[in-house]
C-alpha cells in the first residue's frame, strides 16, 4: 500500500514563503549588535522571519518590549524602501532603500558610554 500525500491547491502553497536576511545583512546586523552590547546599550536580540518581513529586534532587558526593530520588507522596496528602524511604540525612526544608510541612525553619537 503506497502513501499518497494530500494534494495541495495550485494557487496556494502549503507554507507561504518567508522573508529573511541574507548572510551579508545578518552579519552587518550582528556587528552592530556586538558594538552596542559592548557599549552597554543592548542586552538581547531576536530574529523573526515572517511572510511579509524579516525583523531583527533588540532589547535592553529580556522581558520587556524591544527598544528597536530593524525590519526588511521587500514589498516596500520600490516605494518607501525595504529597510526601516522602528522605535519603541511603533514609531518609524528611519526608512530607506539601503541597509547601511538606515543603520547610520545608530552612528549619530546617541549611544556614548558615560562613566
Amino acid at each position: 500500500m503506497a502513501f499518497d500525500p494530500p494534494q495541495q491547491s495550485a494557487s496556494r502553497p502549503a507554507h507561504p514563503a518567508r522573508v529573511f536576511f541574507d548572510r551579508r545583512e545578518l552579519n552587518r546586523l550582528l556587528n552592530l549588535y556586538g558594538r552596542m552590547v559592548a557599549a552597554g546599550e543592548w542586552r538581547d536580540y531576536g530574529i523573526d522571519g515572517l511572510s511579509e518581513a524579516a525583523v531583527f529586534s533588540v532589547f535592553k532587558q529580556h522581558s520587556e518590549a524591544p527598544l528597536y526593530r530593524i525590519e526588511k520588507r521587500p514589498g516596500l522596496a520600490r516605494r518607501q524602501g525595504a529597510w526601516a528602524v522602528i522605535g519603541h511604540g511603533g514609531l518609524v525612526l528611519r526608512r530607506g532603500h539601503e541597509l547601511e544608510r538606515v543603520l547610520r541612525f545608530f552612528d549619530r553619537g546617541r549611544f556614548k558610554v558615560v562613566d
